[in-house]
């Protein structure tokens, strides 16, 4: 966890069929596992199963965690235009909103970063589809933010995928990093 904070607090939301929830669970599993952090993963969701808000929280840190829910987030992530206006204004102030250029304009602005990446677009032309489009936003968060380390996201995603989408997988998620890597400070 190399960012400034002694406690990550991520907010990740989109709608439901995008695999933020997965997403979370990854990025939770990688700290857990691979990192020797603290982590903490809660989620919420629309009735509808596909197409619905979806918003899932992890906490990052390095000592005990005793509420699990996040108000403040130091991260925000915002894949859909809905989200990115109900989640926008609870951004801790200087935090970082990581947008998908194709989908989501933020239009409210507060006092936040913002690295806005054309995710969708790109991992379709790259790719041909867009299945792993959680993975790819996944490698652009944890590059953009040091949370976890990418290898640390690559074992999880190998631990818990059939081989068969393991090439697929891992291409999404050093896609995603690519893109986020002349966004760094």
């Amino acid at each position: 966890m190399d960012n400034v904070y002694a406690v990550s607090r991520f907010l990740l939301s989109g709608s439901g069929g995008q695999g933020v929830i997965t997403m979370a669970i990854l990025l939770a599993e990688a700290a857990v596992k691979h990192e020797g952090l603290v982590a903490v993963q809660s989620q919420s969701y629309g009735p509808e199963a596909r197409g619905g808000a979806t918003r899932s929280d992890v906490i990052l840190s390095h000592k005990a965690i005793h509420y699990p829910k996040v108000e403040q987030p130091n991260v925000l992530v915002a894949l859909t235009d809905t989200a990115c206006g109900k989640y926008l204004p609870l951004i801790r102030p200087g935090g970082l909103c990581v947008y998908d250029t194709d989908l989501v304009h933020p239009g409210r602005r507060v006092e936040a970063r913002f690295k806005g990446i054309p995710l969708w677009s790109t991992l379709h032309g790259h790719l041909g589809s867009t299945v792993s489009y959680n993975i790819t936003a996944l490698g652009a968060l944890v590059t953009l933010t040091g949370a976890v380390r990418i290898e640390s996201i690559e074992k999880v995603l190998a631990e818990r995928f059939p081989s068969a989408h393991h090439e697929a997988n891992r291409s999404a998620l050093h896609l995603g990093a690519e893109l986020a890597e002349p966004l760094l400070d």
